[in-house]
């Protein structure tokens, strides 16, 4: 009988990739800018490691001709060969999210990042952009035109102002709360912290079983090690958006998103060597070779 865990590489494989783009993003984020090499890939790597994922090469094709529209990664020709990297948007969002991604848990210094905005009807759009980026940053909605953050990210909601031409519309503020609430009742007011619970535990029970298989019998082979470490970041990732990096002072006992962080770290080491190697096979073969 096949286990949970003994079957984990399989489940992965069997996984479909709902957003190709997202995906494909992820891979930059992590393998590629963790290589060490210059950041550009031949579409023919692209589509070689995305099979492994069951994307087609048109698949592939048209996610980064559209991620190349939307200004997420910049293309160049080379004999014909067509070569893809992050251009400066991605490298910057790719910036923002990796410390909240690989980073240490770093302790709150008991201070609130505020932004408050006045943006009219008449710049709704640039509005919806700004709030869009907030949330990415994984800042909370206080009221409908005031967010705020426990992390030290307001230059990078200076930063989100600025690129979505809000910068002139926005106040920032770091300060201390002084009521009436508490600071966890004001943190429990913008952020669902048990969604985010059930999302950390979710987490957990998928890859916790898969950590100790592969601890205990290391049989994940270079290929399904890069598929199994691209899913476990493309996971984990998503908690960018929804934690911040809220303070444990303010949390319930035992959260487990502390749970989540070390067995996320661990199972990353675990596959790193393997899936990199693998990286490094597919980068050299399909820049050498054709398609």
């Amino acid at each position: 009988m096949t286990s949970p865990a003994s079957a984990a590489p399989a489940e992965a494989a069997k996984r479909s990739v709902a957003r190709p783009s997202s995906f494909i993003f992820t891979l930059y984020g992590d393998v590629v800018a963790r290589s060490g090499g210059s950041g550009w890939l031949r579409v023919g790597a692209l589509i070689q490691i995305m099979g492994a994922f069951g994307l087609s090469a048109p698949a592939v094709r048209q996610a980064v001709s559209r991620m190349s529209r939307q200004g997420w990664l910049r293309a160049r020709r080379e004999r014909a060969r067509a070569y893809y990297a992050v251009t400066e948007r991605g490298s910057r969002r790719i910036a923002e999210l990796s410390p909240r991604i690989y980073g240490p848990i770093i302790e709150w210094d008991g201070r609130w990042r505020v932004l408050d905005y006045a943006i009219g009807e008449a710049h709704r759009k640039r509005r919806e952009s700004l709030r869009k980026e907030l949330s990415v940053l994984g800042w909370g909605v206080l009221s409908p035109s005031t967010w705020i953050s426990p992390a030290d990210t307001l230059e990078a909601a200076r930063e989100a102002a600025r690129t979505t031409e809000t910068l002139h519309a926005v106040a920032l503020f770091e300060s201390v709360y002084r009521g009436p609430l508490s600071d966890r009742e004001l943190l429990e007011r913008c952020w669902d912290v048990q969604s985010i619970a059930l999302a950390y535990r979710g987490f957990i029970a998928r890859y916790a079983p898969r950590l100790e298989h592969e601890r205990t019998t290391a049989a994940l082979g270079d290929q399904a090690a890069l598929v199994e470490r691209l899913w476990l970041v493309h996971d984990y990732r998503k908690f960018a958006y929804i934690d911040p990096g809220l303070p444990s002072e303010l949390l319930p006992a035992h959260w487990p998103g502390t749970a989540a962080a070390s067995l996320f770290r661990e199972y990353y080491v675990a596959l790193e060597t393997k899936s990199q190697r693998y990286f490094h096979l597919c980068a050299g073969e399909a820049n050498g070779g054709s398609g």
